[in-house]
């Protein structure tokens, strides 16, 4: 007698997450830095909140261990359940909706020209139906600055203020988590286990391996200017010349003490 497969209800919204240790298709190192690590399951972020209109309750309250920040599962008035970034202030029982006329309050997605001035929000769109790409963080936070003809001003938390279209997409609120910049690594097997291995100084490694290497004794980086590994600058500014969003900045992010 054969016994009925049990139904897993969150099963299309979690996948074993494969894990590549930083290689990219030839097996060469892409990405440094990355290792082996514990086996996880990756979590399907609703990051569009398409489902519009439709009201939703969080469900629980859960730990994802591929980002910093928590997730809440909601549960729609039609049965579907879906993975949200937790906004700071929403518990459990709590109710959000994506509508235009939806309330401002924390968890709530809304179009930017329906936002009014100094509110705090998140998980923003950059391009109409794409999904929220900015602020996304633990403890971020961004704020509608103003509104004039047809562009919405947002200050960025790199205290940059940047252009953007009323139509995008965003959520109320802060991401939840802020305590996490706070909080301290116990022993470096924790970082082993994520699946993150040790940074060696450059000017601890032979010259073979990096530009700041080789000398006799503690002889510095005995350059002008710090490289990366790679022999690039790693100094100044970094951003592209010709960034497709230059456009859109009103006031430039925090300079650094390069710059």
């Amino acid at each position: 007698m054969f016994l009925k497969p049990r139904k897993n209800k969150m099963k299309k919204l979690k996948r074993i997450l494969p894990k590549r240790s930083g290689r990219n298709s030839t097996g060469r190192i892409s990405v440094r830095h990355q290792g082996g690590r514990e086996k996880r399951f990756y979590r399907d972020i609703d990051f569009k909140r398409d489902k519009k209109d439709i009201w939703a309750k969080v469900e629980n309250i859960e730990y994802d261990p591929n980002r910093n920040v928590n997730i809440a599962l909601l549960l729609y008035e039609d049965g579907e359940r879906r993975y949200i970034m937790l906004p700071a202030g929403l518990k459990v029982g709590g109710k959000v909706i994506a509508s235009e006329a939806a309330p401002i309050e924390s968890g709530n997605s809304l179009p930017l020209a329906k936002i009014p001035a100094g509110t705090q929000i998140h998980n923003i769109e950059i391009r109409p139906g794409k999904g929220g790409q900015l602020v996304r963080g633990a403890g971020s936070v961004a704020v509608v600055q103003g509104r004039e003809e047809d562009i919405v001003l947002v200050k960025l938390p790199s205290a940059e203020i940047k252009r953007f279209s009323p139509e995008l997409w965003a959520t109320v609120g802060q991401v939840g988590n802020f305590e996490y910049r706070t909080k301290r690594t116990k022993n470096a097997g924790v970082n082993r286990r994520r699946g993150i291995r040790p940074s060696v100084r450059g000017t601890a490694q032979h010259p073979g391996s990096h530009p700041h290497g080789g000398g006799e004794g503690r002889s510095g980086v005995g350059l002008k200017y710090p490289k990366t590994p790679y022999g690039k600058p790693a100094v100044g500014k970094t951003r592209k010349r010709k960034k497709y969003s230059d456009a859109l900045i009103v006031q430039p992010r925090k300079k650094g003490k390069h710059s």
